[in-house]
């Protein structure tokens, strides 16, 4: 202990406390409420809370000397018991701090009680809850008081020693809340006994119980003057207990947690027991046995004679001695007794006149040391104050381990040593040692324990780990060379261990150094497993394909994280190592450009395959143009051209036939290049695909030229495409005709046969004069006279529709005159009453009236006017302006422009008089009468009101743009400068 220092001091705190009332005999405190009972019957009660104290006389209508036998106090300093003794037996009294006389508790009469039980966890300041009482006979009662009914509400008797009736000199409560109730828990002390009762209920039913069952109790022998027991409360709970006890202080620690809420009486709640020898505190052979006792958070205070012994719960040595300073009146008696106050923190002496305090000053500040001197390191470790003494702790576990050769035990400990040592004093241990696991271990507990921040230490640290593993595995593969084929060696488990530390230190590990380490121990599975971590793929998949296994580099390759361009890198290595694993990663790959992966596909392709193996890049582009629907030319051209290559030209040529732009807007119907196709088509001899290509690019000669090579059915469905150019299909059906004769080989009369039976093909597109230039010279006309006489019948069959048709036309001629003598004499009735459609006027009006109209004569007394089918009529004025302003502009001046050569002309044309228009008439018409005509078709085509013009006018404005100037003119403008105020009369 640090003897510079004083745990426990003590001061001088009230030098006259009785105030004449006698001499202090007994005395109490809780919660900076001190009272105290004096020899002449007086209660006197001390608040330093408020400053304040007051003092009750319990002597009162008694008769003799009365003195105050025991005190008793709550700990919150309100309710307060004592009992007074003299000639006429013993009362106990109640008084509460707002009382001023205080009430006997008269059940109680003639019964010295030595002990109370305070229910520290249901206490309040208005009421006592259930309180025990200890009686000199050996009982225990229970009371209860409320502060506002005056009295007590009840006092029962709950037990009685029976078999060994001693006094009961002491008594500590202490309750717990479970589920089934309230858990009480008593202890009590005899002289010689320490008495336990629990049960769960009211303290009735747990004492109750006891008349049934056993009553636990710890015996010691002895003697001593006042057996006193003690809890120490610690956050309003009982931590441990201490009893005075004649044989020593027996002590121990206090559990009320959840493993003792059975119903059953039988737990045993007091853990750690131990006693305390009063020899250990004596320094002669006389052993001394204390007269009182307190109880703090690690020590004992023991009053001896005079002075006070502070002695450590823990190692149970005597670290400091406190003396008092007392009066020449009090020293004969000498100090009387301690007590404390458990809410204040404080503890108190007292003689026959002095109240003595005294303090704590940090007890606890040593105790990791009493702990460690101990062995006891979990302890001293929970009462460490700062690093240096956990350091303390952590270097004597470490020497410990090391002594008993345990060196990873106390490499754990070293590498929570921060202060006392140095990094390098701790690994020169192990490396003297030889303990290369140790140092190993201990590197690995040293950075579980530094900062984040500690970066370049934790680099470094982490690389000797690295190179520690590394000599380790080389040690095991020396030592064991058929340690790499068993799986439950020691190599194999400090494999897994080396690359778990590679995985958690990926981060911290320097990548270029870590690397090269692996590199140069020749651990290539590792390296390998390290560049993984690290994010270097192309390391790992290089390596997996120098390995021959290909599966694992896809997988690699196919992580989300890797790089799309790491699969064209290896694609061409891929590819040959195993070309169906990789082009089904190839498809389960999105986001692929296929036209990257073209070099890659053409080596594989220039190599040689069985024949009935399946072609995998064909597979692979197939995927792309069907599935995918790419457009590349290349990826197209590639696969046209693996196509030619088969012997089979089936595929091929379904390729060349499919339309893969069909549907879209503007875009081609095929994508590969077709001159590329036909030159490699012909390279490789596929005359079909050619003939398909040449047709495919309007080259249709050469397609029929082609396929009259390989054959004429094929040419002929060539020559049938053609539809759209009568010539040139004639011309393609010739050459299929002269191949066709030239190549056969038969008699001459077959020859003929045969071409009069290829005539009937051509679905007389061709006739026999077309090929007989193909017949030789010197063929007889005898073997042509049918299919002659066959040609024609069909020209004689031709002259006679012709004939049909002219009759037929020579006919329709003769009806169109017959329909234009008719047409003049057509009429239409007119009323009287007939309005014009635009003027309304009447279309009967007489001529001067109207005015006549430019370029028309009138007909007797009326103006010209128009009537069309539909009914309506129409001056032929009002029908011109109207026309002239719906129709458009170019028009209105064809109009106008007619009009005004009309009028220009001076002499116009009359008319017959019969008004009839004759055949000669028509073709002798004068210019006027031309000009009238044209008038009439511009304007009389149809009507305004019933044809197009009509409809037209729904998309013209209401105003048109030359009315603006008069739209303006109806704009009402407020004129401000003009206004006046006009004065109305009422």
């Amino acid at each position: 202990m640090d003897q510079g220092r004083q745990v426990f001091t003590v001061d001088l705190l009230e030098r006259y406390a009785a105030k004449g009332r006698g001499v202090i005999t007994c005395m109490a405190a809780g919660n900076d409420v001190i009272v105290i009972g004096t020899s002449k019957g007086w209660v006197i009660r001390h608040d330093f809370g408020v400053g304040d104290s007051n003092e009750i006389d319990l002597s009162v209508g008694r008769p003799g000397e009365q003195s105050i036998h025991r005190v008793f106090v709550d700990p919150g300093g309100s309710h307060c018991i004592a009992t007074v003794v003299g000639p006429g037996g013993a009362d106990t009294f109640y008084t509460h701090a707002k009382w001023t006389k205080p009430r006997v508790l008269s059940k109680l009469k003639g019964l010295v009680v030595n002990a109370v039980a305070w229910n520290r966890q249901q206490i309040t300041e208005v009421s006592t809850k259930e309180v025990i009482l200890g009686t000199d006979n050996g009982q225990l009662h229970e009371i209860a008081v409320d502060e506002k009914e005056k009295r007590e509400k009840y006092i029962k008797f709950l037990f009685e020693l029976t078999e060994l009736p001693e006094a009961f000199m002491d008594l500590q409560m202490e309750t717990a809340n479970i589920i089934n109730g309230t858990r009480y828990y008593v202890m009590a002390v005899t002289p010689t006994r320490l008495y336990s009762f629990t049960g769960i209920g009211s303290l009735d039913t747990v004492f109750a119980s006891y008349l049934d069952r056993a009553v636990r109790f710890m015996e010691l022998p002895g003697e001593i003057p006042n057996s006193e027991l003690h809890f120490y409360i610690k956050q309003r709970r009982a931590v441990h207990f201490a009893w005075l006890s004649g044989a020593g202080i027996y002590h121990g620690g206090l559990n009320f947690g959840a493993q003792h809420s059975s119903a059953s009486g039988d737990e045993n709640f007091v853990e750690n027991k131990s006693l305390l020898d009063y020899s250990k505190l004596s320094e002669g052979a006389e052993v001394v046995k204390p007269s009182s006792m307190a109880v703090s958070e690690f020590h004992f205070l023991l009053l001896i004679g005079n002075k006070v012994k502070v002695v450590n719960r823990i190692s149970e040595q005597i670290i400091e001695e406190l003396q008092f300073d007392q009066t020449s009146e009090s020293g004969s008696r000498g100090i009387i007794g301690l007590c404390s106050d458990a809410t204040a923190g404080l503890f108190y002496a007292y003689d026959q006149h002095s109240i003595f305090q005294v303090s704590v000053n940090d007890e606890g500040r040593d105790m990791w040391k009493v702990y460690l001197e101990m062995k006891e390191y979990a302890a001293a470790l929970a009462n460490c104050r700062d690093p240096l003494q956990r350091d303390q702790v952590y270097l004597v576990q470490a020497e410990a381990a090391i002594a008993s050769k345990d060196f990873f035990r106390a490499a754990s400990f070293y590498a929570k040593v921060n202060y006392i040592l140095s990094f390098e004093e701790i690994t020169l241990k192990f490396i003297g040692a030889s303990e290369q696991d140790a140092l190993r271990t201990f590197l690995l507990h040293k950075l579980d324990n530094l900062a984040k921040d500690d970066k370049c230490q934790i680099t470094m640290i982490s690389t000797w780990t690295t190179e520690l593993y590394l000599d380790k595995i080389n040690r095991l593969l020396l030592e064991d060379d058929s340690a790499l084929e068993s799986r439950n060696s020691e190599y194999q488990s400090i494999i897994k261990e080396f690359r778990a530390f590679l995985s958690d230190s990926k981060d911290v590990l320097d990548e270029t150094t870590t690397m090269k380490l692996l590199k140069s121990y020749g651990r290539v599975e590792e390296l390998v497993y390290f560049a993984g971590l690290k994010g270097q793929h192309e390391i790992v998949v290089h390596h997996y394909i120098q390995q021959g296994e290909a599966k694992k580099a896809l997988e690699v390759l196919q992580k989300p994280a890797v790089p799309i361009d790491l699969q064209y890198k290896f694609a061409p290595d891929l590819i040959v190592l195993d070309a169906y694993e990789t082009v089904e990663a190839w498809m389960a790959t999105k986001n692929l450009n296929p036209r990257k992966l073209i070099p890659a596909m053409m080596r594989y392709s220039s190599e040689p395959h069985a024949k009935n193996e399946t072609h995998e890049v064909i597979k692979y582009l197939e995927y792309c143009v069907h599935r995918l629907h790419n457009e590349d030319p290349g990826v197209h051209n590639l696969l046209l051209s693996l196509y030619a290559k088969q012997e089979d030209d089936s595929a091929l040529l379904r390729f060349l036939q499919c339309k893969f732009g069909k549907g879209q807007e503007s875009g081609p119907e095929f994508f590969y290049d077709p001159k590329y196709a036909l030159r490699l088509c012909l390279k490789e001899k596929r005359m079909r695909a050619c003939v398909h290509i040449y047709s495919m690019m309007s080259m249709h000669e050469e397609a029929v030229a082609l396929a009259l090579q390989v054959d004429p059915e094929l040419a002929m469905a060539e020559a049938d495409k053609v539809e759209d150019d009568e010539d040139l299909r004639k011309k393609l059906w010739l050459m299929i005709a002269k191949h066709v004769i030239e190549q056969e080989k038969g008699t001459k009369r077959k020859n003929i046969r045969k071409a009069i039976a290829f005539l009937k093909e051509t679905d007389g597109l061709l006739k026999i004069e077309d090929i007989l230039p193909f017949f030789p010279d010197f063929a007889l006309i005898d073997d042509f006279k049918e299919a002659i006489c066959s040609s024609l019948e069909d020209y004689n069959k031709q002259i006679e529709q012709l004939k049909e048709e002219m009759n037929d036309a020579t006919h329709g001629a003769d009806n169109i005159r017959n329909d234009i003598s008719a047409l003049a004499q057509r009429y239409a009735v007119i009323d009287r009453d007939e309005e014009c459609g635009v003027c309304r006027r009447k279309i009967l009006t007489a001529g001067r009236e109207y005015g006549m109209a430019r370029g028309y004569m009138s007909v007797g007394p009326m103006a010209p006017f128009y009537v069309f089918p539909c009914g309506h009529a129409f001056h032929a004025e009002c029908l011109i302006a109207h026309v002239t302003q719906c129709t458009n502009e170019a028009h209105a001046e064809y109009i106008l422009d007619l009009q005004k050569q009309l009028s220009l002309m001076g002499g116009e044309a009359r008319r017959d008089s019969n008004g009839t228009v004759s055949e000669e008439s028509i073709t002798s018409m004068t210019p006027a009468d031309k000009l009238r005509s044209q008038l009439d078709d511009a304007i009389a085509s149809e009507c305004p009101f019933c044809g197009d013009l009509m409809i037209r006018e729904i998309s013209l404005p209401f105003i048109l743009p030359e009315e603006a100037q008069h739209v303006a003119s109806w704009e009402i403008k407020p004129n401000i400068g003009s206004q006046r105020s006009l004065s109305l009369p009422v």
